[in-house]
């Protein structure tokens, strides 16, 4: 194995590391940029604790090579929102207290986040869909597909020329009908 540089960018900022270009992209993001919001799983791509997006789709960072990135955009967890301004995605997970041991969390997240960049309406089966392939142990489950619904509303009001007050309040009313 010989080391390279190689130049990616993460969560808008340019960095050039120094590896074997066969380096999975989640070693370079957790060990050499201290971004621990991807997790090791599986290591196989099967449980989704490492996704990311790149270039806007959620991808399992444990096995795409870190020259696989050189001229994409790559956005982990901590790329999505601060605690300042959080993603709407963060924010309904938050808000729908959609964790426990929070192992699945990242992927979950990301996952939800590639969706409302492409299917902002998906229904029920689109989520589960979406994140089918994406492992929770806890058996978080209902407050999971909770959090991608409001994710998914949030998303779409964030833009909305109503507003996210208006969109929120129909959506919850909805729901409670739904449940009645």
């Amino acid at each position: 194995m010989s080391a390279s540089s190689i130049s990616i960018r993460v969560n808008d900022a340019q960095h050039t590391v120094c590896c074997d270009p066969k380096t999975p992209l989640l070693y370079v993001l957790r060990n050499d940029l201290a971004l621990n919001g991807p997790k090791f799983g599986c290591g196989l791509g099967e449980c989704g604790a490492c996704a990311v997006l790149i270039d806007g789709r959620a991808v399992r960072s444990c096995v795409v090579p870190v020259t696989a990135v050189q001229s994409r955009s790559v956005v982990t967890l901590e790329g999505l929102g601060d605690s300042a301004s959080l993603h709407p995605v963060q924010q309904a997970f938050i808000e729908e207290n959609a964790a426990q041991c929070g192992y699945c969390l990242n992927g979950m997240i990301i996952t939800v986040a590639a969706l409302a960049l492409r299917e902002p309406n998906a229904d029920d089966d689109q989520i589960r869909r979406a994140l089918e392939h994406s492992l929770c142990r806890c058996g978080t489950h209902h407050e999971i597909l909770a959090a991608a619904r409001r994710a998914l509303m949030l998303s779409r009001t964030a833009n909305s020329p109503e507003g996210p007050d208006e969109e929120l309040a129909s959506s919850e009313a909805d729901q409670g009908e739904a449940n009645a």
